[in-house]
């Protein structure tokens, strides 16, 4: 059997048809040390959105058994583009704190959010809804930090307000470089974009890869099966000299369930070849 690279890691979305804990086994099973915990409603409910804290302690006591190091709890706390009403701004606090307190207790290094509504048509104006967006993640980066947590962005995303480069760019030039960002490959991919743009402009803040076969306007592809250049996002990430982890988050819809487990090995093994023959010489 192939060697995997270990930086190449597993979300618990690719397998979000199984409870936690069997997901978990699997993953573990396919010789994977570590994962991205999927937080997000429905998309991937291995974290409860409703959280209080008896689902924080179950969730981390799952997650800690495993053995499977946490590099990132992938979530959502609302809409970051719409005008707070009726306690809203209350209630996303809330669950940012027991996000943090699931992160901590798992050993997360991040917090992960997206961009904003998953539309993209602003709320009030792109500059008035950016703004917002950006205002919102720098309050939770801050909350964050003092939990000694990271909190990452993940733009663009292909549903989301900044779902191309052009607006994933305009959104992270609103933010202090403490807040990093996510390649997500298939997003950028669907939203017209190329990844090595992508580090062109951003790799300094890129704390994080996802990993996901795409063509323009659709994300679902297993690896190998759309139009991401898998080869050359390994290039330039060498040429940039990224040391980082890369997930594979294989929400694909041309891969039977009773086989994710199998094509995330496999998946992992083709990109493993790959970073190693882009390993630029010292």
């Amino acid at each position: 059997m192939a060697v995997i690279d270990p930086r190449i890691t597993c979300s618990t979305i690719t397998l979000r048809h199984l409870p936690l804990a069997e997901a978990l086994a699997e993953i573990r099973a396919r010789g994977f040390e570590g994962i991205d915990l999927g937080a997000l409603p429905g998309v991937c409910d291995h974290v409860p959105f409703e959280l209080d804290e008896a689902a924080v302690t179950a969730v981390a006591a799952t997650v800690v058994a495993s053995g499977l190091r946490v590099r990132s709890v992938n979530a959502d706390v609302g809409d970051l583009n719409h005008p707070d009403s009726g306690g809203s701004a209350a209630r996303r606090a809330a669950h940012v704190d027991r996000l943090l307190d699931l992160c901590v207790a798992i050993g997360s290094d991040a917090l992960v959010l997206p961009n904003g509504a998953q539309e993209h048509t602003p709320v009030v104006d792109l500059d008035a809804d950016l703004d917002l967006v950006a205002a919102r993640l720098v309050e939770i980066s801050a909350t964050a930090r003092a939990r000694g947590v990271e909190l990452w962005v993940e733009a663009p995303h292909f549903f989301r307000l900044a779902y191309d480069l052009d607006r994933a760019g305009a959104l992270l030039s609103r933010l202090p470089a403490g807040i990093g960002v996510v390649l997500d490959t298939s997003h950028i991919v669907a939203g017209g974009g190329d990844p090595r743009d992508f580090l062109d402009a951003h790799a300094a803040r890129t704390r994080h890869v996802h990993l996901r076969d795409a063509e323009p306007g659709y994300i679902h592809h297993s690896i190998g099966r759309g139009r991401v250049d898998f080869a050359d996002l390994a290039a330039a990430l060498a040429e940039v000299g990224y040391t980082g982890d890369l997930a594979l988050e294989l929400e694909t819809r041309d891969t039977a369930d009773a086989d994710r487990a199998d094509a995330a090995r496999a998946a992992a093994e083709h990109l493993s070849a790959l970073l190693a023959a882009a390993i630029v010489p010292v």
